[in-house]
C-alpha cells in the first residue's frame, strides 16, 4: 500500500490537469452520439477508473491524490464542458466521498478511501432525502433496508451506494455506505429523461438490504454539526460548477459554428456574418454574463476550501456565509446557462438546429438539472439574507 501512495502522491498538479484535458478530448469525440443513445457511459466510466481521479480529494496519506476542492470542481467543470452526464457522476463521486467522510468515524471512511485507491472503486448515489420510501429497521445486527429509491445517479456500474432510508416512526434519516452487489438491491435501467442521459439516474430496490452497524453513519451522522453541514452545500456547489460547465462548452460550440458555418443575412451591412453588430451583441451578453458566474463560482469554490480546512473548528456563521455565496453563484450560473443555452440558435442560425449535431443538448441538460433544487427557493434564501441578515437553515438542499 505504501508504493501506491507514494506514486499517487508524486503526481503533480499539472499531471493531474493533463489527465483530464486527455479525458476531455476522449468524451468529447462520443458525447453527440452518447447523448443520442443514453444508458451507462461505461467506457467512460472505465476510463476515470484507470486515471486515478476518482481518488483526487483523497488525502495522499490514504493513497488519493490530495487535490482541493477548487481543483476538484476545476475538473468538473471540464468535463461539463464536453459531457455533462459524466462530469456528474464524476462529481457526485466525490460529493459522496465527502458524504461518508462528513458524517462518519475515521475507523469507518479511512477503508473506505484506501479500498477506492486500491480497488478503482466508483460510489453510486441512493440517498434521495425527499424519497422516503425506504425504511431501516433495526435488528439484532444492525438494520434492515427496505423499499424504492428514485434519481440514484451514477448507481448503475458503481461499486459502493450511500443510502439513505427513514427510520420507522420518525423522520430521522439513516444513511449507509453498502457494496452495491449486496443482495437485495436491485437496479434499474430506466432513466430515458430528455436531458443528462448518462448519468443513470434511475431507480432502486432495496430487499430487506443487510446494513451492518459499521456501514451505518451515525457519528456525527448527517447535518449534526457545521462541518457535516458542508455536504449539502459541496453539492449546491457541484451543481452549479456543472451549470456553468454546460454554459462554457455551449458557447465554445456556438462560437465554432459562428465562425466557420454561418451565414451573413442578406440585409446586414457587415461584410461577414462574424461581423454582424447583432451577433456581436450577444456574443459580448453571453461572456458578460459568463464572466459573473464563473466569478461567483470560483469564489465559492475557495471559500469551501477555507471551510474544509477548519474541520469541526467550523462555525455556524461561517458555515452560512458559504452557503449565501454558493446559493448566489447557483442561481447566476443557472440563469446565465439558460439563457445562453437557449439564445446560443440567434447567432448560430437554422442549419444548426439540425439533429445531426444535437445542439439542443447543452440547453436539455442543463434544464433537466436545474430542476431538481429549485432555484426559486434559493432567491428566497438570498432574500432573507439581504433583507432580515438571516443565514439559510441548513437541510440536504441549503
Amino acid at each position: 500500500m505504501k508504493n501506491h501512495q507514494q506514486s499517487k502522491a508524486a503526481l503533480s498538479r499539472d499531471d493531474i490537469f493533463q489527465r483530464a484535458t486527455t479525458l476531455a478530448a476522449q468524451f468529447a469525440q462520443t458525447a453527440v452520439e452518447r447523448d443520442q443513445l443514453g444508458g451507462t457511459p461505461k467506457a467512460e466510466r472505465d476510463a476515470l477508473r484507470q486515471s486515478g481521479l476518482l481518488t483526487l480529494i483523497i488525502p495522499t496519506e490514504h493513497g488519493g491524490l490530495g487535490a482541493n476542492w477548487q481543483d476538484t470542481l476545476a475538473i468538473v467543470r471540464q468535463f461539463a464542458r464536453v459531457d455533462s452526464s459524466v462530469a456528474h457522476v464524476f462529481a457526485f463521486q466525490h460529493l459522496l466521498l465527502a458524504t461518508v467522510r462528513l458524517f462518519g468515524q475515521p475507523a469507518q471512511w479511512q477503508p473506505w478511501f484506501e479500498s477506492t485507491v486500491r480497488e478503482r472503486w466508483f460510489w453510486g448515489n441512493a440517498l434521495n432525502p425527499l424519497d422516503t420510501r425506504t425504511v431501516a429497521v433495526a435488528d439484532a445486527q444492525g438494520y434492515q433496508f427496505h423499499g424504492s429509491k428514485s434519481f440514484c445517479s451514477g448507481a448503475l456500474d458503481s461499486d459502493m451506494l450511500v443510502v439513505s432510508a427513514v427510520q420507522p416512526h420518525s423522520d430521522k434519516l439513516l444513511i449507509a455506505a453498502l457494496p452495491t452487489r449486496r443482495e437485495g438491491i436491485t437496479l434499474y435501467h430506466d432513466w430515458d429523461n430528455i436531458g443528462q442521459r448518462q448519468t443513470d439516474s434511475g431507480g432502486a430496490d432495496f430487499n430487506q438490504v443487510r446494513v451492518a452497524s459499521h456501514e451505518a453513519l451515525l457519528e456525527p451522522g448527517p447535518l449534526s454539526t457545521p462541518f457535516s453541514t458542508l455536504r449539502p452545500l459541496i453539492a449546491q456547489l457541484i451543481l452549479t460548477t456543472i451549470y456553468l460547465g454546460i454554459a462554457e462548452g455551449a458557447l465554445a460550440e456556438a462560437k465554432r459554428y459562428s465562425l466557420t458555418q454561418r451565414r451573413r443575412w442578406p440585409t446586414s451591412l457587415a461584410s461577414s456574418a462574424n461581423q454582424d453588430p447583432y451577433t456581436l451583441l450577444h456574443y459580448g451578453e453571453f461572456w458578460a454574463g459568463l464572466e459573473g458566474a464563473r466569478l461567483l463560482a470560483e469564489r465559492a469554490a475557495a471559500e469551501l476550501d477555507s471551510a474544509w480546512a477548519l474541520g469541526e473548528q467550523l462555525d455556524a456563521a461561517r458555515r452560512g456565509q458559504l452557503a449565501i455565496s454558493v446559493a448566489a453563484a447557483k442561481v447566476t450560473a443557472a440563469r446565465v446557462g439558460l439563457d445562453l443555452t437557449s439564445r446560443m440558435f440567434d447567432v448560430t442560425g437554422a442549419r444548426a438546429t439540425t439533429a445531426a449535431l444535437r445542439l439542443d443538448r447543452f440547453w436539455r441538460n442543463l434544464r433537466v438539472h436545474s430542476l431538481h433544487d429549485p432555484v426559486d427557493y434559493k432567491l428566497q434564501e438570498l432574500g432573507n439574507w439581504a433583507l432580515n441578515d438571516s443565514y439559510p437553515q441548513p437541510s440536504f438542499y441549503a
